[in-house]
């Protein structure tokens, strides 16, 4: 679930209540030399070094330079992402590149990373699209091919799921909870594009103070704590189940249309392993169920289905790049594989019973990943 995640640096923070303020300030009309459009993220303010930027690939260069872990999104008019960068710690950067249209998007900085935060609108002019060359384009088809037969996958194993809630059968639940989210968490490195159904479907309990008035909790997770810490299933979850059922369907729908550039995969693949390491290796995701390895395979499986398609780009633009990925790849899938008896199944070991030395080194996995994978985007844009 990539809402409401919070990093062991943040938690710690939190008990500073950030109030959500929309509001921006804006540094000057003028991108920086290298034609890259330059965000100071502070504690009270967004600024952004242009307005108007030409369509195409757009480079953020970011600076936190508040007091607060934060994080930075590029929003289309709607509120669905762009692109986004999470866990930007103070006094350090980042950079983001994504492909946009001409439009108008927003710049959100989000100190704390917590609330609305503040938002400096910005445009896109000009009607030059971003170039792709054909392995790009094969790359997009291949990955949306690949999100929308995981998709269709899910169907099944979440009515399995959501039929032995509706016969109020929790062993059967429980049984078949895990693989009915295997699928969702495989095309996590493009949920931003699927609108509002990744919340609805699969927001944690810490997100819940982030519904807004009106909203209630849903999903698989709301579930996950009717069955294994409260241990019964009343009407409520039956109601749930259906929830569950019609989010997912349209989930299903929406993956044929979403919108999936080379950028938005090799981004995707960097934050769903940042929420890895702040979420699964943590324990934070599956806090009930104790399921959390099989969430974390999924979205290997997943970013690593992003990257090998965008591999045949990068490894023309970046080539030692590539080696490093490849690399990193299998050193975490190699880990991974301890946890489980058979590599060829999803039954991996309960995550309570994984030693915080052992989840340090599942952590120093993910980052000695990410940390090269956060250039991806870059390589295929060369």
């Amino acid at each position: 679930m990539r809402p409401a995640r919070l990093s062991a640096v943040t938690a710690l923070a939190a008990v500073t209540v950030l109030t959500a303020v929309t509001g921006c300030t804006e540094k000057s009309d003028a991108k920086d030399g290298d034609g890259a459009v330059a965000v100071t993220a502070k504690d009270d303010s967004c600024e952004v070094s242009t307005k108007e930027f030409p369509a195409g690939h757009v480079r953020l260069d970011i600076e936190n330079k508040g007091s607060k872990v934060t994080e930075v999104y590029l929003l289309f008019p709607d509120d669905r992402i762009v692109t986004e960068r999470e866990n930007i710690g103070p006094g350090t950067k980042a950079r983001l590149t994504a492909e946009v249209k001409a439009g108008d998007y927003a710049v959100t900085c989000r100190p704390g990373m917590k609330g609305d935060g503040f938002r400096r609108p910005v445009k896109a002019t000009g009607g030059t699209p971003a170039k792709r060359s054909p392995e790009m384009d094969k790359a997009v088809a291949g990955y949306r091919e690949y999100a929308r037969r995981q998709a269709d996958e899910t169907l099944p194993k979440a009515k399995a799921f959501t039929d032995a809630v509706r016969a109020g059968d929790l062993d059967a639940a429980k049984k078949v909870y895990a693989a009915s989210r295997i699928g969702w968490e495989r095309t996590e490195p493009v949920a931003e594009s699927f609108g509002d159904i990744d919340p609805k479907v699969d927001l944690r309990e810490d997100g819940v103070a982030d519904l807004k008035p009106g909203e209630k909790w849903t999903g698989w997770h709301r579930l996950e704590k009717s069955l294994w810490k409260e241990g019964k299933l009343g009407a409520e979850d039956k109601t749930l189940a259906d929830t569950l059922d019609k989010d997912l369907a349209v989930w299903v729908q929406k993956v044929g249309t979403a919108e999936i550039t080379p950028t938005s995969m090799a981004n995707g693949a960097k934050e769903l392993l940042d929420e890895v390491a702040t979420g699964k290796v943590t324990g934070e995701e599956e806090r009930y169920s104790h399921t959390d390895l099989v969430d974390f395979k999924a979205n290997v499986e997943g970013a690593q289905t992003s990257y090998e398609l965008l591999k045949p780009v990068a490894a023309k633009n970046d080539p030692a790049l590539v080696t490093e990925l490849d690399k990193q790849f299998a050193a975490l899938n190699t880990l991974l594989d301890r946890y489980r008896p058979n590599t060829s199944s999803y039954d991996f070991t309960s995550y309570d019973k994984v030693t915080t030395a052992q989840r340090k080194d599942l952590s120093d996995a993910v980052n000695a990943l990410a940390e090269p994978l956060s250039k991806l985007a870059a390589a295929v844009v060369k």
